[in-house]
Parts: structure tokens; sequence; C-alpha cells
């Protein structure tokens, strides 16, 4: 297994200890921001939530520069986006820090998408991820850390760049998701 796969499988094997710090219960104490708290759990997992994150630019700039392409990568990649996000989302819903609509949408076009790719591979095509795709991972990552950072710094200025960033994530989820079956609706037609 090349370094780019190693880094991602490192995404996907940190994703366990971004789940303890947020579902256990850790009374590590709280942290004043403006006229609310921060649990510092939430501030915990919220920075292991950006360096996994940032492992998914690192892994494909290495496998670019240093041509590691894999089909294994290609697959990897995107799931561990997948699980590391859905983790993220579903555990928002249970905090009350997202609305459980809109995770609904986003985890069901993560699903489709990811039933394209089985049938891709089925037929021998590895799909990689489009710029639309990776976008709306980017902007979903800067939606999940602004809501576990309870919209710190911005709550000190009373704007709501949480739900904001949350509502972009949403809409590009949805028109990426409508893109990638659109440009790849030939796998469909010509499966057997």
């Amino acid at each position: 297994m090349n370094i780019p796969n190693r880094i991602t499988l490192s995404r996907i094997l940190l994703i366990p200890f971004f789940i303890v710090l947020l579902a256990v219960p850790l009374d590590w104490g709280e942290i004043e921001i403006g006229e609310g708290t921060l649990p510092i759990s939430h501030l915990a997992a919220a920075i292991l939530f950006i360096v996994a994150s940032t492992t998914d630019w690192i892994d494909g700039y290495y496998a670019r520069k240093h041509n590691l392409v894999t089909n294994l990568g290609k697959f990897l990649d995107p799931l561990a986006d997948k699980l590391l996000v859905s983790a993220a989302f579903i555990l928002l819903v249970e905090l009350g820090l997202a609305p459980a609509w809109i995770v609904i949408l986003i985890i069901s076009r993560e699903f489709a998408v990811t039933g394209l790719r089985l049938v891709a591979a089925g037929e021998g095509m590895v799909l990689a991820a489009s710029q639309m795709g990776k976008l709306k991972t980017w902007i979903q990552i800067i939606a999940i850390s602004a809501l576990l950072l309870h919209n710190f710094p911005f709550s000190l200025m009373g704007f709501p760049f949480d739900v904001v960033a949350l509502y972009a994530a949403l809409i590009i989820t949805v028109i990426s998701g409508i893109d990638y079956f659109v440009k790849n609706w030939h796998v469909m037609r010509d499966s057997k």
C-alpha cells in the first residue's frame, strides 16, 4: 500500500476517536464564547475532525505529485470522506446541533453516489470524485467544523455562519449529486 493510501486509511482510523469525543459524555469543562459556551470535548472533536479532513488534501496532493494515483485510492478516498462526514453529521443531529432532515438528505446523496460507484465497479470501472464532489466535501467540512465549534468565532459577531454553511452544504450536496448522476448515467444505462 502506497503512502497516499496509508494517509487515507489513517483518516478512517481517526473516526472512532472522533466518535468517542462526541458520543461519550466527557466532562472536560466548557469555554465561554460570547453569550454561549463551547464544551472542551467539542473543541477537541473539531480539532480532530479538521486534522482528519486535512488528510484528504494531503493524500490527493501527494498521489498526484508522485504519480501514485491508484484504483484503491480512488475507491478509499471518497469512502473515507463519506465515513467521516456521515459520522460527524449523525453525531451533530444527536447533539441537537443540526436538523435531521438536512442530514438525511446529505447522507442519502452519499449512499446514492456510492451505489452508482458499486454498479460501475461491477462493470470494471472506477468513478473518481468530480471537482464538484470535492467542493461539496470541503463545504461540508467547513459546515461541520463551524457546528462543532458552536459557531465560534462568528457567534461573537452575531452572524449565524454555521447555519449558512450548513445550508450551503445541503445545496451543493444536492446539486453535485444530480451532476454526478447526469455525467455517469451511462453506467446505469449500460449495466448488464
